[in-house]
């Protein structure tokens, strides 16, 4: 199980935000993606924050109370970002993952984004091993 990799199960296609898109546009890419956040990233495609739902839930509802689009993704986002490389284990991703750790971590690397990996791309990964090892007794 130690070889499985974040490579071989993250999403390399993503929805990717910049930090003055409004929010408005950063809520029709949520909303049009099965993942419930994204990566910040600046023009070198280096990521600079991360924002979720629940980001965007509290100033959206002031946007919309209020009818007015004032606020960029920048205001909302989360700076200290969580990430890991394709090289990263399975096995230490799950163990970053317990209870109140994002559920979706960019991958990077050299620096630049090249996916992101979600809790489900975990499990899936552990339940396919898990196949392999019931279909393969010793």
């Amino acid at each position: 199980m130690e070889s499985l990799k974040v490579k071989d199960y993250m999403t390399q296609r993503t929805i990717t935000f910049t930090k003055d898109m409004s929010l408005t546009a950063a809520l029709d890419k949520v909303m049009q993606s099965p993942i419930l956040g994204g990566p910040v990233i600046d023009d070198n495609e280096k990521v600079i924050g991360f924002i979720s739902e629940q980001d965007l839930l509290d100033k959206l509802v002031k946007v919309s109370y209020h009818c007015q689009d004032t606020h960029v993704v920048g205001d909302c986002m989360y700076e200290e970002v969580l990430s890991v490389s394709p090289e990263t284990s399975i096995i230490e991703l799950a163990d970053m993952m317990k209870v109140g750790k994002p559920k979706v971590y960019p991958v990077i690397d050299n620096g630049k984004l090249v996916g992101i990996i979600t809790r489900r791309d975990v499990l899936r990964a552990i339940g396919k091993n898990l196949q392999d090892c019931f279909q393969h007794p010793v």
